[in-house]
């Protein structure tokens, strides 16, 4: 279902992609464990749930630090691959290490370290997918943030069948306490707290839980991650104990790509790889006055305007996995408990599904066609659930409907932003970062306004930040427009001048 060229692309990059691939899958592993393992922490480590609800700040703000520092390491592939090797040990790590944390600050810390290896894990991973199949990449993309959503929906059900049925710390309090767990649980599903101040629990007493074992097991799942990148390193000759001064062989079909040009095709050749690696930075090399030298206002917009989309779906994606729960659980809806449960596992399991689906359409549809089916899907969904705001069937098929339109949007929203700016700037990063920046943020700023004013305004948030979403991409595709084209004249310094694509999809190192 896909051409002849862009097979043989995949060919020749397959082991780097899968690598990248199932690097993504540690990176999905990670952000979805902690929502329905924190009341068992909170046991293991002995303190309240205000406490123990800092774990949450301490990985999405090192997540999005990471997001921003992870551009340092693209200079070069072997820094790439260390840096990966590193972040998705580190979450082997981590998992190995929570189940000896009974310290509620040393949780805190640990939290903070897997937040940091998931966000190089974020941009690194996008980064180099783009550098290999830059206008094919939109399907590779879709691909792998399918395995965020494959790894986010097996860890809540490896962790599952270890989490404590009654409070884990026995006290005389016990009893009273046990009948508000199922209720507190849920509302910590994905990643969000959610108020929990009315909540009380015993803090002293005999500490009764199996979690430890979850970890264990997704610490031996995700080992397989850093022994393919340490693989990949291995045959790109970039282990220091293993190097030698010979190159790895290369195939048939690559050594007649290699000599088919003249030297001075490679001579030109070489210098646009040069300069189109120099195309991606991390967020504080981006804000360097170098790079605005000679760019038109339409540079900087494509960005802002991009990063912004992006600022409000990852925003919805958050907001809505963290509320949705609380929303069904109160008037008028009054779902039970037991019930409203399923909706955070529904949104997730369709983002997965959504994300699927998009492998193969994202070949065939332009990933601008793609994000504005989003966006537009998105506004109609909270369009919906505001009419039927009492219908509790159609409830679950808008949470449906919802994580099926979200699903693509970031890979879309990057594939298409880094084609319209031909590879130069600093989309990668940018809209990595703004993507990070917008789910803590809304998170936080739909919670604080539905504790002033009630469940309702759950779907009043969503249905703003869908219409500002879709305004922004109308901004964007405005300013596509006014960007400018291709064109010989244009100076090698400017930022605006578009990097040549590399047909013969070299793995470049």
């Amino acid at each position: 279902w896909w051409d002849e060229r862009v097979s043989a692309r995949f060919r020749r990059n397959l082991q780097p992609t899968l690598t990248y691939w199932s690097v993504f899958f540690s990176f999905g592993l990670c952000i979805a464990f902690l929502g329905p393992t924190l009341l068992d922490l909170r046991c293991q480590t002995q303190s309240s749930l205000s406490q123990i609800t800092w774990v949450f700040f301490s990985q999405q703000f090192c997540l999005l630090l990471g997001s921003c520092l992870g551009g340092v390491f693209k200079r070069t592939l072997a820094q790439s691959l260390f840096a990966l090797f590193a972040s998705s040990l580190a979450i082997s790590l981590v998992f190995a290490i929570i189940p000896l944390c009974h310290n509620v600050v040393v949780l805190a810390v640990v939290m903070a370290v897997a937040g940091l290896a998931m966000g190089c894990i974020d941009t690194i991973s996008n980064m180099q997918l783009v550098k290999i199949y830059q206008k094919d990449s939109a399907v590779f993309l879709q691909a792998l943030h399918f395995f965020v959503g494959f790894g986010a929906l097996l860890s809540p059900l490896i962790a599952d069948p270890f989490l404590s049925d009654t409070n884990c710390i026995l006290s005389n309090s016990t009893a009273n306490a046990s009948s508000n767990l199922p209720h507190i649980r849920k509302s910590l599903v994905p990643h969000h707290p959610g108020n929990l101040s009315h909540y009380d629990l015993p803090m002293k007493g005999m500490v009764v839980t199996r979690v430890s074992y979850a970890f264990w097991i997704m610490a031996l799942i995700n080992l397989p991650v850093p022994i393919a990148v340490f693989f990949l390193l291995y045959k790109e000759r970039m282990v220091p104990c293993f190097n030698s001064s010979s190159h790895p062989l290369l195939s048939a079909d690559e050594l007649a790509m290699e000599t088919r040009p003249t030297e001075k095709d490679d001579l030109s050749t070489a210098a646009q790889r040069a300069q189109a690696a120099g195309g991606h930075d991390d967020l504080f090399s981006c804000c360097q006055s170098k790079n605005f030298r000679g760019a038109s206002y339409t540079y900087f917009a494509v960005h802002i305007t991009g990063a912004l989309v992006l600022f409000m779906t990852d925003g919805i994606v958050g907001e809505y996995s963290g509320f949705v729960y609380s929303y069904a659980v109160e008037e008028p809806l009054s779902v039970v408990h037991k019930v409203a449960g399923y909706l955070p596992s529904l949104f997730w399991a369709f983002i997965t599904l959504g994300r699927l689906i998009s492998i193969p359409v994202s070949y065939r549809m332009k990933p601008a066609t793609m994000v504005f089916i989003n966006v537009v899907g998105v506004l109609i969904t909270f369009l919906l659930l505001l009419i039927f705001s009492y219908s509790v069937v159609f409830l679950f098929v808008g949470t449906a409907s919802l994580g099926l339109f979200l699903s693509s949007t970031f890979p879309s929203m990057l594939a298409y932003t880094e084609d319209i700016l031909q590879y130069r700037g600093c989309a990668t990063t940018v809209l990595v970062t703004g993507a990070g920046i917008g789910e803590m943020v809304l998170q936080l700023l739909v919670g604080s306004i539905i504790h002033d004013r009630g469940s309702y305004s759950f779907l009043v948030c969503g249905m703003i930040f869908g219409g500002l979403a879709f305004t922004f991409y109308a901004f964007l595709l405005f300013f596509h427009r006014m960007y400018p084209k291709p064109s010989a004249d244009l100076d090698d310094a400017s930022p605006d001048k578009p990097a040549i694509t590399d047909d013969t999809g070299q793995y470049q190192r």
